[in-house]
């Protein structure tokens, strides 16, 4: 189960690092750094699995486990910094591995076929519902970071059935994670709903990217073709 989204990798490669060594610059951020990092992993898994319908029996409940279990390192490498940070962070250590179970072993099974046979507004509703549910629990909580596994897949999905790559879709993207960032900074009251949909907004922004189409070269014909023209004309 390998990404093809290369921009977005690295992206999280650096978000993971980043995660890792926030214990010692500002433990207080570690929350935060790993509800990104459930959006993106969660948006990366629905990316790399390529099936549509659930294969029959316990097997196919977990298949996406099966092809790539060594994805599941780095949750453990997080809860142990988490553990690390300190004491009062030695909750959130038991919440991000409760909410990985929930993820890999409920959330992700369940949602991501019933996902599949939605319409782009449809999925657009899932993700608002999700962005009011993250802001009426706490952070921090591993039912928040459940939530925000929903949301990456809800995006992945969201992002699959529309325009891809497109300048005008990267651009309300963007558009949407600097408006959210403003209403953090802003609105505080609002930074439970609008830090997570910041989060998805950039996501979105960087899977745009990863694919970004060039501009189309129209077909024009060179030198030698007018000669050709020319001549073909001479002989008529």
């Amino acid at each position: 189960m390998k990404g093809e989204l290369k921009i977005l990798g690295v992206a999280h490669g650096l978000l993971l690092g980043l995660v890792l060594g926030s214990p010692l610059v500002a433990p207080s951020l570690l929350p935060w750094g790993v509800e990104a990092l459930f959006i993106v992993a969660a948006f990366q898994l629905r990316l790399a699995d390529r099936r549509w319908d659930m294969r029959a029996g316990l097997r196919g409940w977990i298949s996406h486990i099966r092809m790539a279990p060594l994805r599941l390192v780095p949750w453990a490498g997080t809860a142990v910094v988490a553990v690390i940070a300190g004491p009062q962070q030695a909750r959130l250590a038991a919440a991000i591995l409760v909410a990985i179970a929930l993820g890999e072993l409920l959330v992700y099974p369940v949602i991501a076929n019933l996902l599949g046979r939605l319409p782009r507004q449809g999925l657009a509703g899932v993700i608002l519902l999700l962005l009011i549910a993250c802001g009426l629990a706490e952070p921090g909580q591993a039912a928040r970071f459940a939530m925000a596994f929903a949301l990456g897949v809800s995006g992945c999905v969201f992002w699959l059935r529309g325009p891809d790559g497109e300048t005008g879709a990267t651009l309300i993207a963007l558009g949407g994670a600097m408006a959210a960032m403003l209403g953090a900074l802003l609105l505080p009251a609002a930074r439970d709903v609008a830090i997570p949909a910041a989060m998805l907004c950039l996501t979105l922004v960087l899977a745009h990217l990863s694919v970004m189409r060039r501009r189309p070269l129209h077909w024009r014909p060179v030198d030698g073709a007018h000669r050709f023209m020319r001549r073909t004309a001479g002989l008529r």
